[in-house]
């Protein structure tokens, strides 16, 4: 079991070195490895979830190793998806590092299975949990495209249409993906505030606790509440739009990691 998570560390850090590789010099050899590379890790990350699975008897997301684990995973779900729909040039490069990072996170914190605690024996734990790591996957997704174009619209302004520019997607392109990423994770996230409100009042009778974890979804919802809202009534597009993409996921970042990890509060069992 040890040894899958490793081997997946192992080619996510291959991806990215190669996807680093690639912003300087690209070609088809480069954006297939890159894609190979991640695919081999891949499979050898959903074989690290799945015996855990096995071992465990429940999802593994239960303690901070396993949440940034499957965290990633669904990032690089969600990055393939977008590799197949969309062919966006150079994605590898931006989000394969998140990814790898996040890998690195999951891999210096306790790699126990303890077993369930009574709070978590329900079948919401999957749903709840699944909609939420899915959504912060598309929010990760988002933030690494608002990145690229930023990067594309610096090239463009200083007219200076090099290589990278060349192999960048344009400007509207990214735009609309971007647009379309948060409006797929922003109703996975309110899917996931409402069902875990409904656990909560099954299992602690309060749908509604103030809890850190609690209280920082609800800011990162109002956040992209404010996204949406800024992009269909007041025209936010382009720069204000990638801008506020980044922002929205470093608000998910400290949801996920900073009040884990800080904060205490009915949550902290995934520490």
């Amino acid at each position: 079991m040890v040894i899958l998570f490793e081997l997946a560390l192992t080619f996510y850090f291959a991806a990215t070195i190669v996807g680093v590789v690639e912003l300087f010099k690209s070609s088809r050899a480069t954006t297939r490895l890159l894609l190979i590379l991640a695919a081999v890790g891949f499979g050898f990350h959903t074989a690290n979830i799945v015996t855990r699975f096995i071992i465990a008897g429940h999802l593994p997301i239960t303690n901070m190793h396993e949440a940034s684990s499957f965290f990633s995973w669904c990032i690089v779900l969600l990055f393939f998806y977008i590799e197949y729909r969309y062919k966006v040039g150079l994605l590898g490069s931006f989000i394969m590092p998140v990814v790898f990072l996040i890998m690195l996170s999951s891999s210096i914190l306790p790699r126990g299975i303890k077993p369930l605690s009574p709070l978590l024996q329900s079948s919401w734990l999957a749903v709840h949990t699944i909609l939420a790591f899915l959504g912060d996957a598309a929010f990760a997704m988002a933030a690494g495209i608002g990145l690229m174009y930023l990067v594309q619209e610096h090239f463009v302004k200083k007219k200076h249409l090099g290589s990278l520019f060349q192999r960048l997607p344009s400007l509207q392109s990214l735009d609309e993906i971007n647009y379309r990423l948060i409006s797929i994770g922003f109703p996975l996230l309110t899917l996931a505030i409402v069902t875990g409100s409904i656990w909560a009042e099954s299992a602690l009778g309060s749908y509604w606790r103030w809890d850190p974890k609690e209280t920082w979804s609800l800011i990162t919802w109002f956040i992209y509440v404010f996204v949406l809202h800024a992009r269909l009534r007041a025209g936010w597009r382009g720069r204000k739009a990638a801008y506020l993409s980044i922002i929205g996921f470093l608000a998910v970042i400290f949801t996920f990691f900073g009040v884990n990890l800080i904060l205490k509060g009915d949550h902290s069992y995934l520490q």
